[in-house]
């Protein structure tokens, strides 16, 4: 696969809430000249990123409610369509209740999914459910696919990547297969957390995922060339 071929998996995160302006710049900047599907940012980032973004061919994606995913459904509505409204926001990565997800309430877990998926999909903006994995039996990751799908969802994914109570793993092959089976083709998975080796990049697009979420650090070794190489590529494609 080449390099833009290979970039079109990928959505860049820029979420370290550290990051000054001209961090968020630089890696927004480099997400673009990879050709990444994706920039993934910060809410407070979202003005930064669309302007950036216009006239690429990489898109915004923006996190609601990060990390953990514990306002009350109407808190995550208003949080969704505050960023989606303009129309500019391509996808919406939203945090899953994984404590109701823990705890067995299907039904509360499908409902709190489907009023944000409902909202954003009146802007055309596509949803990834966010199940922090780390934290979760496979059975859970499972069943939790299962409810999301139901509640409309456009994709499942593994990890936000912020998880400090146990094992931070992320985007296994593990996981990713269990996300697979449960979901039969019904919704697009994406792998997030621990993909650093092109090796693991690779090993996850032969099993047919459909996006992964990549550190700013790690984009350059799952693609194998830096941001310039990777602009110049383009640059000659197009």
């Amino acid at each position: 696969m080449s390099v833009a071929e290979l970039a079109a998996y990928i959505d860049q995160s820029v979420l370290k809430p550290e990051f000054t302006q001209e961090d968020i710049r630089q890696y927004i900047q480099e997400g673009i000249d990879y050709g990444c599907r994706t920039v993934c940012i910060n809410p407070a980032s979202l003005p930064l990123a669309i302007e950036m973004c216009e006239g690429t061919a990489t898109r915004v994606c923006v996190v609601c409610d990060f990390p953990l995913g514990l306002s009350t459904t109407a808190s995550k509505v208003m949080q969704a369509e505050e960023y989606c409204k303009g129309g500019k926001v391509f996808e919406l990565d939203i945090v899953a209740n994984y404590g109701w997800i823990r705890s067995g309430m299907w039904a509360e877990v499908e409902a709190d999914i489907k009023a944000v998926c409902d909202m954003c999909h009146t802007y055309g903006t596509a949803v990834k459910v966010i199940f922090e994995t780390d934290a979760l039996t496979i059975d859970e990751v499972k069943k939790a696919t299962e409810a999301a799908i139901a509640a409309g969802a456009d994709f499942v994914k593994t990890s936000t990547g912020f998880f400090t109570g146990g094992k931070n793993d992320g985007a296994t092959v593990e996981v990713i297969a269990a996300m697979m089976e449960a979901a039969q083709g019904r919704c697009k998975i994406k792998g997030s957390g621990g993909i650093r080796t092109r090796g693991h990049f690779l090993q996850l697009i032969d099993m047919g995922i459909d996006r992964m979420g990549i550190g700013y650090r790690s984009t350059p070794v799952v693609l194998g060339c830096s941001p310039e190489e990777a602009a110049a590529v383009h640059h000659n494609l197009y």
